[in-house]
């Protein structure tokens, strides 16, 4: 698995999501609960998508189409 996007604002981790699975892709998110605990307080946590590693590339390209640079790029 690899990390494609990383993220404590709600909003983009579920744009971010829509993206990848309307490029049939199947991501998964991490830390969720654990971000989610402190109520997005403590910005070093953040959720996390990851894609299968042959997916990787797919997945960056659609996202970099999707918000024109990713955040934190």
């Amino acid at each position: 698995m690899i990390e494609v996007f990383r993220t404590n604002d709600q909003i983009e981790l579920n744009f971010a999501e829509n993206v990848l699975r309307q490029a049939g892709l199947e991501p998964i998110v991490l830390d969720s609960e654990t971000a989610g605990a402190y109520a997005g307080a403590l910005p070093f946590i953040k959720r996390r998508i990851m894609v299968i590693d042959e997916e990787a590339h797919l997945a960056k390209t659609a996202l970099k189409a999707a918000f024109d640079e990713l955040p934190g790029d």
